[in-house]
């Protein structure tokens, strides 16, 4: 009778059992579904819809502005605006000033006229319409220029002055403008083709855009001086490209070719709609690329998180109990007290190799193609790098040739734009090519990162003659196999490392768990 109410017990405890570790399972995996959910939100979802929540309001500034160009008082709406200050000096204020303004005319008739073959930082005092003293640095080639720049703009100026000091302390910051972000490219380009279409002049869209996205000081400076250098007579690409690495050359180069065959507003158009496909298709790169790593790294912390905090509590359980732990249980274990004694050090190990990796992949030319070789050979990660770079080196060279860019030249500015070197390489057999007088097509033949659909729309192009058509196609067709490898990834990829790391997790409490089944035999 004990024996059969013994076996009972050892029943109901068994299924007690099953049902808690049922219960753990599930609860694991909600955990762990609605915790990646919360994630994909937070790093993918939320970053959508502040996105488009920007370009929609975007593009209903650009369509205000555009419909306020249409109207014939467009200027007289600009000054309907409130009654600015007026500024009032002291008579010593005032006899100051005019004391600089005649030193200033006295040096612009002698030294101030001369033109320094280096730019130089000019350091300035003005007035504007309003009466408010206004004190600035600009760039320029002489004090006479820069007096006449700042007069066109409606101040009355009082003082212009440079010197090795002012150069040391405010040259990087004028002449070193950082990079324009695609987005605020995209909008300078869009903006400044509608203000040329709507009949205003180059230099006073410029200055308008300069008003529109001067918030900072440096890229105040670069579109003053773009303003500037029309204002001295330079070309559009020419004041461009003083401005250091603010612009992309492959921009320039289209500008200049556009000067010379006066298409200017055509090719900023076309340069706007270039760079609006390429950032859509750099973002799904980032998005294929960004998601599983971050979800993984993810993971790979709770995993961690468990063995160095949660497998420890159930050690001192069986240490009470005297329960002797072997087999895989064992192994856990160990991991577990691995992590928790060297946590620290495998943390910095792996900082240390991060940083390693990314300092040896940037600087090192073998390393980096060593890795982009290799991550090319992963299934579906190098359809996902090809089909990008296939994308943008067709797209790039398309926009090239319609704007009657030599092909040399086109050649050099693509090698420019990607950081791929096995394309890099491509490109340079390429320009060797056409100096040997061979086809561009050549270079791609049986090429293993050049797929065979690429190479023959290339052929054809070139045999027809119309290459620059054949390469938008062939951009427009990558760019939509990117874009569907990229949806298909993320919609495999969620459930595969959810599913994975449910499996681990239960794998390791499972291991942890079952001693628990000798506890009850030594009761």
């Amino acid at each position: 009778m004990e024996n059969a109410k013994a076996k009972k017990e050892k029943i109901v405890w068994y299924i007690s059992v099953l049902e808690f570790l049922k219960n753990i399972v599930l609860t694991i995996f909600y955990i762990f579904s609605y915790a990646f959910i919360g994630l994909k939100f937070c790093t993918y979802d939320l970053f959508v819809f502040i996105y488009n929540n920007l370009s929609w309001r975007l593009d209903k500034a650009y369509k205000r502005t555009k419909e306020a160009l249409g109207r014939d008082n467009y200027d007289k709406d600009n000054k309907k605006k409130k009654e600015e200050k007026v500024y009032n000096y002291s008579a010593k204020t005032l006899a100051k000033l005019e004391q600089e303004y005649q030193e200033l005319l006295r040096d612009l008739q002698t030294t101030g006229a001369t033109r320094s073959k280096e730019v130089n930082v000019y350091y300035f005092k003005v007035r504007n319409k309003q009466g408010k003293i206004i004190k600035g640095t600009m760039s320029g080639l002489s004090k006479l220029d820069i007096n006449a720049f700042l007069v066109n703009e409606g101040y009355t100026v009082y003082s212009i002055k440079t010197s090795p000091m002012i150069n040391f302390l405010f040259k990087e910051s004028n002449l070193i403008n950082p990079k324009m972000s695609t987005k605020e490219l995209i909008f300078w380009l869009t903006q400044l083709s509608t203000y040329l279409k709507a009949g205003i002049t180059l230099n006073d869209s410029v200055k308008i855009l300069a008003k529109q996205m001067g918030t900072k000081k440096s890229k105040a400076r670069a579109f003053q001086s773009i303003s500037y250098e029309l204002t001295l007579g330079s070309s559009f690409s020419a004041a461009l490209e003083k401005q250091g690495n603010m612009f992309p050359g492959l921009l320039i180069n289209m500008i200049k070719a556009a000067e010379a065959s006066g298409t200017l507003i055509e090719t900023l158009e076309d340069m706007a709609n270039y760079y609006t496909e390429v950032d859509e298709t750099k973002k799904q790169m980032k998005s294929a690329l960004s998601y599983p790593i971050i979800i993984s790294i993810f993971a790979t912390a709770v995993v961690i998180f468990i063995l160095a905090y949660i497998i420890p509590s159930f050690v001192e359980v069986y240490e009470r109990n005297d329960i002797e732990i072997n087999g895989f249980t064992l192994l856990i274990i160990n991991i577990s007290n691995f992590l928790k004694q060297n946590i620290f050090i495998i943390l910095g190990i792996i900082i240390l190799a991060v940083i390693c990796i990314y300092v040896a992949y940037k600087e090192i030319k073998a390393f980096r193609r060593s890795v982009q070789t290799l991550l090319m050979k992963i299934p579906v990660i190098k359809d996902i790098i090809i089909y990008n770079e296939i994308t943008i080196f067709t797209k790039t060279f398309a926009s090239l040739l319609r704007n009657n860019v030599f092909i040399t030249e086109s050649i050099d500015i693509l090698s420019k734009i990607t950081n791929n070197e096995i394309y890099k390489s491509i490109l340079y057999r390429t320009i060797n090519n056409i100096v040997k007088g061979e086809k561009i097509s050549e270079a791609f033949k049986d090429h293993w990162a050049v797929p065979d659909v690429a190479y023959f729309m290339i052929v054809t192009g070139e045999s027809t003659g119309e290459l620059d058509n054949m390469m938008e196609k062939v951009s427009e067709y990558y760019q939509s196999m990117h874009k569907n490898i990229v949806s298909n990834l993320k919609s495999f990829i969620e459930p595969i490392l959810i599913s994975v790391l449910a499996i681990v997790v239960g794998v390791i409490l499972l291991a942890v768990i079952i001693p628990m089944f000798q506890m009850y035999e030594q009761i």
